[in-house]
Protein backbone atom coordinates (compact mmCIF):
# COMPACT_ATOMS: atom_id res chain seq x y z
CA UNK A 1 0.00 0.00 0.00
CA UNK A 2 1.52 3.48 -0.99
CA UNK A 3 2.15 5.78 1.72
CA UNK A 4 -0.06 9.36 1.33
CA UNK A 5 0.77 12.20 0.27
CA UNK A 6 1.45 14.75 2.55
CA UNK A 7 0.93 18.54 2.82
CA UNK A 8 3.01 21.10 4.50
CA UNK A 9 2.29 20.78 8.34
CA UNK A 10 1.11 17.33 8.18
CA UNK A 11 2.52 14.07 9.56
CA UNK A 12 1.61 10.58 8.44
CA UNK A 13 1.49 8.06 11.85
CA UNK A 14 1.78 4.57 10.26
CA UNK A 15 -1.15 5.38 7.34
CA UNK A 16 -3.33 8.03 9.64
CA UNK A 17 -2.51 11.37 8.31
CA UNK A 18 -2.59 14.07 10.98
CA UNK A 19 -2.01 17.78 10.97
CA UNK A 20 -3.20 21.01 8.71
CA UNK A 21 -6.60 20.42 6.62
CA UNK A 22 -7.39 16.72 8.37
CA UNK A 23 -9.60 16.08 11.71
CA UNK A 24 -6.69 16.13 14.21
CA UNK A 25 -5.43 19.39 15.01
CA UNK A 26 -1.72 19.34 16.03
CA UNK A 27 -1.00 22.31 18.60
CA UNK A 28 2.58 21.89 19.18
CA UNK A 29 5.50 19.11 18.03
CA UNK A 30 8.28 18.61 20.88
CA UNK A 31 11.22 16.59 20.04
CA UNK A 32 12.42 17.27 16.21
CA UNK A 33 15.50 19.09 17.49
CA UNK A 34 18.44 17.77 18.52
CA UNK A 35 18.19 14.52 20.59
CA UNK A 36 19.04 13.12 23.48
CA UNK A 37 22.39 12.92 24.81
CA UNK A 38 23.83 9.83 25.95
CA UNK A 39 27.57 11.40 27.89
CA UNK A 40 30.26 9.36 29.19
CA UNK A 41 31.90 11.96 31.09
CA UNK A 42 34.27 10.65 34.22
CA UNK A 43 35.05 12.65 37.37
CA UNK A 44 38.61 13.80 37.34
CA UNK A 45 40.49 11.59 40.09
CA UNK A 46 41.43 13.89 42.92
CA UNK A 47 41.48 16.74 40.68
CA UNK A 48 38.43 19.48 39.66
CA UNK A 49 36.52 18.68 36.88
CA UNK A 50 35.70 15.63 33.81
CA UNK A 51 37.03 14.08 31.76
CA UNK A 52 34.90 14.36 28.30
CA UNK A 53 33.79 11.13 27.06
CA UNK A 54 32.27 10.22 23.73
CA UNK A 55 28.53 11.64 23.34
CA UNK A 56 26.44 9.44 22.13
CA UNK A 57 22.70 10.10 20.77
CA UNK A 58 20.15 8.69 22.71
CA UNK A 59 16.32 7.78 21.66
CA UNK A 60 14.33 10.57 19.87
CA UNK A 61 10.96 11.24 22.32
CA UNK A 62 8.65 12.99 20.11
CA UNK A 63 5.55 14.37 21.60
CA UNK A 64 1.96 15.54 19.83
CA UNK A 65 -0.04 17.95 21.78
CA UNK A 66 -2.87 17.61 19.51
CA UNK A 67 -6.86 17.37 19.38
CA UNK A 68 -9.76 16.19 17.38
CA UNK A 69 -12.12 18.37 16.03
CA UNK A 70 -15.35 17.05 14.62
CA UNK A 71 -18.54 19.44 15.86
CA UNK A 72 -21.65 17.90 16.20
CA UNK A 73 -20.23 13.89 15.93
CA UNK A 74 -18.60 12.28 18.87
CA UNK A 75 -19.05 8.71 17.06
CA UNK A 76 -16.22 9.82 14.04
CA UNK A 77 -14.20 11.31 17.16
CA UNK A 78 -14.31 7.43 18.67
CA UNK A 79 -13.19 6.42 14.88
CA UNK A 80 -10.20 8.66 14.66
CA UNK A 81 -9.10 7.74 18.28
CA UNK A 82 -9.60 3.92 17.19
CA UNK A 83 -7.75 4.61 13.85
CA UNK A 84 -4.74 5.73 15.90
CA UNK A 85 -5.06 3.13 18.17
CA UNK A 86 -4.99 0.87 15.34
CA UNK A 87 -2.04 1.84 13.35
CA UNK A 88 0.00 1.92 16.51
CA UNK A 89 -0.71 -1.49 17.77
CA UNK A 90 0.03 -3.85 15.37
CA UNK A 91 1.58 -6.70 16.38
CA UNK A 92 3.77 -6.99 13.68
CA UNK A 93 5.28 -3.96 15.34
CA UNK A 94 4.90 -4.03 19.02
CA UNK A 95 5.80 -8.13 19.16
CA UNK A 96 8.48 -8.12 17.03
CA UNK A 97 12.35 -6.23 18.24
CA UNK A 98 13.58 -3.89 16.23
CA UNK A 99 10.38 -3.40 14.00
CA UNK A 100 8.66 -0.06 13.78
CA UNK A 101 6.32 2.23 12.08
CA UNK A 102 6.46 5.12 9.97
CA UNK A 103 6.58 8.46 11.36
CA UNK A 104 6.74 11.26 7.78
CA UNK A 105 6.81 14.73 8.65
CA UNK A 106 6.33 17.65 5.61
CA UNK A 107 6.99 21.36 6.70
CA UNK A 108 7.41 24.03 4.46
CA UNK A 109 10.11 24.45 1.91
CA UNK A 110 11.29 20.83 2.69
CA UNK A 111 10.64 17.39 1.57
CA UNK A 112 9.10 14.80 3.60
CA UNK A 113 11.38 13.40 6.13
CA UNK A 114 10.80 9.90 8.43
CA UNK A 115 11.64 8.49 11.54
CA UNK A 116 11.21 4.82 12.54
CA UNK A 117 9.20 4.77 15.54
CA UNK A 118 7.13 3.04 18.68
CA UNK A 119 4.37 4.51 20.24
CA UNK A 120 4.51 5.30 23.67
CA UNK A 121 1.16 7.39 24.39
CA UNK A 122 -2.09 7.17 22.63
CA UNK A 123 -4.02 9.14 25.29
CA UNK A 124 -6.93 10.92 24.69
CA UNK A 125 -9.10 12.95 27.16
CA UNK A 126 -13.00 12.16 26.66
CA UNK A 127 -14.66 14.96 28.56
CA UNK A 128 -15.38 16.92 25.31
CA UNK A 129 -16.26 14.37 23.40
CA UNK A 130 -19.92 14.87 23.26
CA UNK A 131 -19.33 18.04 21.56
CA UNK A 132 -16.89 16.54 18.67
CA UNK A 133 -13.38 17.68 20.51
CA UNK A 134 -11.32 15.32 21.88
CA UNK A 135 -7.79 16.25 23.27
CA UNK A 136 -4.98 13.96 22.45
CA UNK A 137 -1.82 13.52 24.07
CA UNK A 138 0.77 11.04 21.75
CA UNK A 139 3.85 10.26 22.53
CA UNK A 140 6.69 8.06 19.94
CA UNK A 141 10.01 6.86 20.62
CA UNK A 142 12.45 6.80 17.85
CA UNK A 143 15.18 4.44 18.88
CA UNK A 144 17.68 5.80 15.45
CA UNK A 145 17.12 9.64 15.94
CA UNK A 146 18.18 10.61 12.32
CA UNK A 147 16.17 11.60 9.79
CA UNK A 148 15.66 10.14 6.91
CA UNK A 149 14.41 10.68 3.03
CA UNK A 150 10.36 9.65 2.57
CA UNK A 151 11.88 7.25 -0.70
CA UNK A 152 14.66 4.67 -1.05
CA UNK A 153 17.26 4.93 -3.61
CA UNK A 154 18.68 1.74 -4.72
CA UNK A 155 21.49 0.91 -7.10
CA UNK A 156 22.48 -2.52 -9.11
CA UNK A 157 26.26 -3.26 -9.92
CA UNK A 158 27.22 -6.31 -11.88
CA UNK A 159 30.19 -8.46 -11.42
CA UNK A 160 32.90 -7.28 -13.67
CA UNK A 161 35.62 -9.42 -16.77
CA UNK A 162 38.25 -6.87 -17.77
CA UNK A 163 41.06 -6.71 -14.57
CA UNK A 164 41.24 -2.86 -15.27
CA UNK A 165 37.86 -2.03 -16.18
CA UNK A 166 39.13 -2.01 -19.85
CA UNK A 167 41.77 -2.20 -21.98
CA UNK A 168 44.51 0.99 -22.34
CA UNK A 169 45.70 1.97 -25.70
CA UNK A 170 48.48 0.94 -27.53
CA UNK A 171 47.18 -2.51 -26.72
CA UNK A 172 50.13 -5.26 -27.13
CA UNK A 173 49.98 -9.03 -26.85
CA UNK A 174 49.49 -10.74 -24.46
CA UNK A 175 45.96 -9.60 -23.13
CA UNK A 176 44.85 -11.27 -20.43
CA UNK A 177 40.58 -11.76 -19.91
CA UNK A 178 39.76 -13.18 -16.29
CA UNK A 179 38.07 -16.84 -16.17
CA UNK A 180 36.19 -18.08 -13.39
CA UNK A 181 38.61 -18.77 -11.22
CA UNK A 182 39.98 -15.66 -10.41
CA UNK A 183 38.32 -13.02 -8.83
CA UNK A 184 36.10 -10.65 -10.95
CA UNK A 185 35.70 -6.98 -9.71
CA UNK A 186 33.25 -3.95 -10.61
CA UNK A 187 33.50 -0.87 -9.52
CA UNK A 188 30.51 1.53 -8.92
CA UNK A 189 29.01 4.60 -7.54
CA UNK A 190 26.40 5.59 -4.87
CA UNK A 191 25.48 8.93 -3.41
CA UNK A 192 24.38 9.64 -0.07
CA UNK A 193 22.14 13.30 -1.13
CA UNK A 194 21.79 13.65 3.04
CA UNK A 195 24.07 15.17 5.38
CA UNK A 196 24.66 12.45 7.93
CA UNK A 197 25.81 8.61 7.81
CA UNK A 198 23.30 6.22 5.80
CA UNK A 199 22.92 2.79 6.27
CA UNK A 200 22.67 0.14 3.32
CA UNK A 201 21.33 -3.19 2.64
CA UNK A 202 23.00 -5.05 0.36
CA UNK A 203 21.99 -8.21 -1.94
CA UNK A 204 24.26 -10.11 -3.18
CA UNK A 205 22.49 -12.62 -5.65
CA UNK A 206 24.17 -15.02 -7.46
CA UNK A 207 25.84 -17.30 -9.22
CA UNK A 208 29.02 -16.56 -7.06
CA UNK A 209 31.13 -17.23 -4.20
CA UNK A 210 34.14 -15.94 -2.10
CA UNK A 211 32.60 -12.27 -1.33
CA UNK A 212 33.68 -9.27 -0.79
CA UNK A 213 31.99 -5.48 -0.66
CA UNK A 214 34.40 -2.79 -0.26
CA UNK A 215 33.66 0.75 0.49
CA UNK A 216 36.36 2.71 -1.44
CA UNK A 217 37.37 5.89 0.13
CA UNK A 218 37.26 4.34 3.81
CA UNK A 219 38.64 0.62 2.75
CA UNK A 220 36.01 -0.91 4.82
CA UNK A 221 35.18 -4.26 4.01
CA UNK A 222 32.80 -7.22 4.15
CA UNK A 223 34.21 -10.22 3.70
CA UNK A 224 31.78 -13.78 3.37
CA UNK A 225 35.02 -15.87 1.98
CA UNK A 226 32.97 -19.59 2.48
CA UNK A 227 30.02 -18.29 0.83
CA UNK A 228 28.41 -20.28 -2.16
CA UNK A 229 25.67 -18.99 -4.12
CA UNK A 230 23.81 -20.66 -6.67
CA UNK A 231 21.98 -19.04 -9.52
CA UNK A 232 19.22 -16.91 -8.13
CA UNK A 233 20.17 -17.67 -4.47
CA UNK A 234 21.17 -14.59 -2.51
CA UNK A 235 22.27 -13.24 0.83
CA UNK A 236 21.20 -9.96 2.31
CA UNK A 237 23.74 -7.83 4.57
CA UNK A 238 21.32 -5.53 6.17
CA UNK A 239 23.47 -2.88 7.82
CA UNK A 240 20.74 -0.37 9.64
CA UNK A 241 20.87 0.04 13.48
CA UNK A 242 17.45 -1.53 13.88
CA UNK A 243 18.89 -4.80 12.15
CA UNK A 244 22.38 -5.40 11.73
CA UNK A 245 21.68 -8.63 9.82
CA UNK A 246 22.85 -11.30 7.10
CA UNK A 247 20.02 -13.33 6.14
CA UNK A 248 19.64 -16.40 3.08
CA UNK A 249 17.29 -16.55 0.39
CA UNK A 250 15.79 -18.99 2.45
CA UNK A 251 15.23 -16.96 5.80
CA UNK A 252 18.56 -18.70 8.15
CA UNK A 253 20.78 -16.61 9.30
CA UNK A 254 24.13 -16.05 7.51
CA UNK A 255 26.19 -14.28 9.69
CA UNK A 256 28.40 -17.21 10.38
CA UNK A 257 29.47 -16.56 6.86
CA UNK A 258 31.02 -13.07 7.81
CA UNK A 259 34.72 -12.69 8.63
CA UNK A 260 35.41 -11.75 12.51
CA UNK A 261 37.11 -8.41 10.84
CA UNK A 262 33.79 -7.60 8.95
CA UNK A 263 31.78 -4.65 10.89
CA UNK A 264 28.27 -4.24 9.82
CA UNK A 265 27.68 -1.66 12.44
CA UNK A 266 30.74 1.04 10.93
CA UNK A 267 29.92 -0.05 6.88
CA UNK A 268 28.15 3.19 6.42
CA UNK A 269 27.54 5.66 3.41
CA UNK A 270 29.02 8.82 4.29
CA UNK A 271 27.46 12.01 2.78
CA UNK A 272 28.29 12.48 -1.01
CA UNK A 273 29.17 10.20 -3.67
CA UNK A 274 30.99 6.84 -2.42
CA UNK A 275 32.44 4.08 -4.67
CA UNK A 276 31.19 0.82 -3.90
CA UNK A 277 33.55 -2.49 -5.05
CA UNK A 278 32.94 -6.03 -4.86
CA UNK A 279 34.47 -8.82 -5.58
CA UNK A 280 33.80 -12.75 -6.00
CA UNK A 281 34.10 -15.49 -8.10
CA UNK A 282 31.53 -15.93 -11.04
CA UNK A 283 32.13 -17.62 -14.21
CA UNK A 284 28.50 -16.56 -16.01
CA UNK A 285 28.86 -12.60 -15.45
CA UNK A 286 25.66 -12.93 -14.08
CA UNK A 287 25.94 -11.64 -10.27
CA UNK A 288 24.40 -8.91 -8.92
CA UNK A 289 25.03 -6.41 -6.18
CA UNK A 290 22.18 -4.30 -5.36
CA UNK A 291 22.06 -1.43 -2.87
CA UNK A 292 19.57 0.28 -0.72
CA UNK A 293 19.37 3.39 1.20
CA UNK A 294 17.71 6.03 2.32
CA UNK A 295 19.63 9.40 2.29
CA UNK A 296 19.99 10.72 6.02
CA UNK A 297 19.90 13.83 7.63
CA UNK A 298 21.22 15.19 10.83
CA UNK A 299 17.90 17.49 10.61
CA UNK A 300 14.50 17.69 9.96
Amino acid sequence: MPDPELTDWQYDLGGVVIGADTTVQVIETTGLGRPPVRESDIDQPSMDGQFAGPDYWAGRQIQFDAAIRIPGDPAACHDMVAALQTATDRAAVRLVGGQGMALRIKRPGRPVKRLTVRARKVDPEYGQVIHGYVPLDMEFLAHDPTFYADTESVTEIPLGWLTGGGFAAPITAPIYVQDGAVAADRPGWVTNNGDADAWPVIRITGPCSNVTVIHVASGRRLELPTLSLSAGQWVEIDTRPSARTVTRDNGGNASAYLSPASRIDQFVLPPGQSEMRWTAYDSTNTARMRLTWRDAYIAL
